[in-house]
């Protein structure tokens, strides 16, 4: 079984690949290369790669896969974030200079509680949860990361959406100062995703703060980014400053920008190609062999209810 609901005793903390191991290979790693993805570890690392803060009060969260996790350094180094560049280091190489604290978030929209509120005042109310989830990436490449944050229902519930909510959209900040890659036009800036309320209310659904046990670097999202297991990664919008309510389907950057190719819904579906490659397979970050696509990334037993009757041809 894929997916099982876990008491804390369930996963040991050495099943998790500590930092600490990859701190103290730094030498030897600066002359290796990135685990399937043909890039050498000593053009990615600059010292933000490593530094992070430790978040207290973790608690282990009830949704876990028990598969092997993706490398801290992987992680941190092979990511797309298009705001720092288009290559997968990038991300890495050209957020050092972003600022991630002070952080503001604007509640919008149909709500009765609107307002821009600190970052702090958004997650503190809530406990912080340990959540081992696989990452799918539409380019058929995919992870397993430990991530820490709250669920993004719970948050809601505390902004009072009113019934006219039928929608949340999301919105990524704009700063091409300390942002290079938003000072070409690769993707109409913002960025912007959206959800159905009931996908946002689903229990799967996470606002990351944290992976590793540390807070986000900038190169994942910091501080604060969204995580939506069973749809490909594009969803997942980082470094979110703006979350409204809406009663008519909100516009995503990737739908916008060839809608094609990427649909709103975004959900992991093996059966639905890329018009330019298939998603059949994928290609599992440390791995040499590809493996077969799980439909909805294997959580079919958590989401697939919410589809129930969509043509998941059609509406992908």
């Amino acid at each position: 079984m894929l997916i099982k609901v876990t008491r804390p005793t369930d996963i040991k903390s050495s099943e998790i690949t500590p930092k600490s191991v990859f701190l103290n290979r730094r030498k030897f790693l600066k002359t290796a290369a990135v685990a399937g993805a043909g890039l050498a570890v000593g053009q990615l690392l600059p010292d933000q790669a490593w530094a992070g803060r430790k978040l207290d009060g973790i608690v282990k969260g009830r949704f876990a896969t028990d598969e092997e996790q993706t490398s801290f350094m992987s992680v941190t180094s092979y990511n797309n974030f298009y705001e720092f560049g288009t290559d997968k280091n990038d991300p890495v190489k050209n957020s050092g200079a972003f600022k991630a604290k002070p952080w503001t978030v604007e509640i919008a929209g149909e709500c009765e509680k609107p307002g821009t509120y600190a970052f702090e005042d958004v997650i503190k109310p809530h406990r912080l949860e340990e959540r081992i989830y696989r990452l799918r990436c539409v380019e058929a490449w995919s992870m397993v990361v430990p991530w820490v944050g709250v669920p993004l229902g719970d948050v809601i519930k505390r902004f009072a959406p009113t019934s006219a909510a039928k929608y949340v959209a999301f919105e990524t900040i704009v700063r091409p100062e300390e942002m290079p890659g938003q000072k070409r036009p690769i993707l109409p800036w913002p960025y912007v995703e959206g959800l159905r309320m009931d996908e946002a209310m689903n229990p799967l659904t996470l606002l990351a703060v944290g992976l590793y046990g540390e807070e986000l670097l900038n190169q994942n999202g910091a501080p604060i980014r969204l995580v939506l297991p069973w749809k490909y990664g594009f969803k997942s919008i980082k470094s979110i400053v703006k979350i409204t309510f809406t009663e008519k389907e909100p516009p995503c950057t990737w739908n916008q920008q060839a809608s094609h190719e990427y649909g709103f819904y975004a959900n992991v579906n093996p059966q639905v190609d890329h018009p330019r490659w298939s998603q059949a397979k994928e290609r599992r970050i440390g791995e040499f062999f590809k493996r077969e696509t799980l439909m909805f990334n294997g959580y079919a037993d958590e989401v697939a209810s919410l589809y129930s009757g969509l043509d998941l041809q059609r509406y992908y």
